[in-house]
């Protein structure tokens, strides 16, 4: 008696997310029914007139939808309820609507693309006419343009349209701040430092999250390998990593350095 659990012992600390193994621990002290937190609703939408959905022919000047499914996908994956508000057109009266919308239908709005400062870029304008921002821009590559705020009380965050910044920022910046509202205690990454197996000769003015992939060199060491191709508008190099290496600011390193290393694995 007392080998597995204490008397008087927490068995589950409020604010853990339920994993299988919590709740075959809840279950060996009898207890049938915990409270938790109601899922939080995420209202997603893209902007974009050149957009068009995947399994229709394209005409010049237009591309796929990535981001849509993308954040789709990742609000899933975290564990929330995702509304679904589809591609808006490039009109200020759309940006409008689809804003009022998702305040009315969610908890948080998360929207990618219409935050820089282009012509069509109306995203900005009206989440400050509705309601207000208190962010623009982070120094970090890929995802600067990211905008966070509030329209008519829900809180508003703004992605980056180009798909590999979508996709960091929605992990690193908007990850966090969803599951502190959902009632998660710990938001944290886990991460590690592995050797480069590649240099970088010049520093940057931002903090770079580069796609990376582990691996083993010819001596079977353990090693971080670089895509070539570090665009913000390569999604292939998303698929191929296994996760981020960051760089800070100014920062320039040699073949065998340590980098932190954020698997992709710890972003969820």
């Amino acid at each position: 008696q007392g080998q597995d659990i204490a008397l008087g012992q927490v068995v589950v600390e409020a604010g853990t997310r339920l994993q299988g193994q919590h709740m075959g621990l809840l279950a060996s002290v009898g207890v049938a029914e915990v409270s938790v937190y109601q899922k939080l609703r995420v209202a997603i939408f893209s902007t974009g007139d050149e957009l068009v959905e995947p399994g229709s022919p394209t005409r010049p000047g237009q591309i796929y939808n990535s981001n849509r499914y993308t954040l789709i996908g990742l609000i899933q994956q975290m564990g929330f309820e995702c509304v679904d508000l589809a591609v808006v057109e490039d009109t200020r009266e759309a940006t409008i609507d689809v804003l009022q919308r998702a305040a009315s239908q969610a908890d948080c709005i998360l929207s990618t693309g219409g935050v820089s400062v282009g012509e069509e870029d109306y995203v900005k304008a009206c989440v400050e006419e509705l309601g207000s921002l208190g962010l623009w821009r982070l120094a970090i590559k890929p995802g600067k343009p990211l905008a966070f705020g509030e329209v008519q009380g829900t809180p508003f965050i703004g992605l980056p349209g180009n798909p590999v910044a979508a996709f960091a920022t929605c992990l690193l910046c908007a990850r966090p701040y969803l599951l502190k509202q959902q009632g998660v205690k710990s938001v944290d990454y886990e991460s590690t430092w592995i050797p480069a197996g590649f240099a970088k000769k010049r520093g940057g003015k931002r903090q770079e999250y580069l796609r990376v992939r582990f691996a083993l060199d010819e001596q079977g060491q353990a090693v971080l390998e670089s895509y070539p191709n570090q665009s913000s508008g390569v999604l292939y190099a998303v698929g191929w990593a296994t996760g981020f290496a960051v760089v800070p600011i100014d920062t320039i390193f040699e073949k065998g350095d340590l980098l932190e290393y954020i698997p992709f694995s710890s972003l969820r």
